[in-house]
């Protein structure tokens, strides 16, 4: 096996457009946040941006980088129909998982420009609970109610998972993968990373109280539907667009040369 600090990954940024490389150095950084923040799984799960200006092909991880390696000239870019129309020069394809998922989740919603997968401890355990995510806490109001759940068939590689998975999203933005992990998307690759980073920290804050061995102060029907009812999209403001911009000061800081 090639190391990696033998590949040397050509920047492509002359050669895409500007709206490309714009998605490729959001969801780069992405990728850095999602294992800054304790999120990743080594090279096991994926993270995704539809090309904006080319919305019939989307930007995916190689499978072999680990997410603290990606850049933007590293990304893949996939049709629908599982072409790789951009590889860089290394050993890694695709990961036939991330395909099946992201582009079910693309073709199913023209609306979703952003998807991210997790196999976080506390997404996998809540993904195993009988009673799924609970509205225990202010933050699990946010997608209590909004969240789509999505049964156990084995590792999603068949293609004709895709019309399933889209089925149990439906016109959700969330979605539980029972028995495996979490699944977040939006309509930007800033959407989707902050709407992950809430549902990882409910799904941490519920399993924590349940460990607690002690009963749960369970908030009532109406303060539920009232908290529920304030991350409407009509009331609430779009997660991740404020925040993003302080997220990639912190990366410039810590992990420049993500946006390479």
């Amino acid at each position: 096996m090639t190391s990696m600090t033998h590949i040397k990954i050509e920047p492509i940024k002359g050669s895409v457009s500007a709206a490309e490389w714009q998605a490729r150095v959001d969801l780069a950084a992405c990728y850095r946040l999602c294992d800054g923040y304790g999120m990743s799984d080594m090279i096991y799960t994926h993270i995704s941006a539809r090309v904006p200006d080319s919305p019939n092909y989307f930007l995916l991880n190689p499978n072999g980088m680990l997410f603290s390696e990606i850049t933007a000239s590293s990304l893949l870019k996939v049709s629908m129909d599982g072409e790789i129309a951009y590889k860089p020069d290394t050993p890694y394809g695709m990961h036939p998982a991330g395909f099946t998922i992201h582009s079910g989740l693309y073709r199913a919603r023209p609306d979703i420009q952003a998807a991210m997968h997790t196999h976080t401890v506390a997404g996998m355990a809540v993904s195993s609970l009988k009673c799924g995510l609970l509205p225990l806490t202010q933050t699990a109001t946010r997608f209590y109610g909004r969240i789509g759940y999505h049964d156990f068939r084995g590792p999603e590689r068949d293609p004709s998972e895709r019309a399933r998975l889209a089925q149990s999203l439906g016109s959700f933005n969330y979605l539980i993968l029972r028995n495996h992990g979490l699944i977040t998307a939006g309509a930007s690759v800033a959407e989707t990373f902050s709407a992950m980073y809430g549902l990882e920290r409910s799904c941490q804050a519920q399993l924590q109280a349940m460990a607690c061995n002690t009963e749960l102060n369970m908030p009532s029907d109406e303060v539920v539907a009232a908290s529920c009812a304030m991350y409407g999209p009509e009331i609430s403001r779009s997660y991740g667009l404020l925040e993003w911009p302080a997220l990639l000061r912190k990366l410039d800081a810590t992990q420049p040369g993500y946006d390479a």
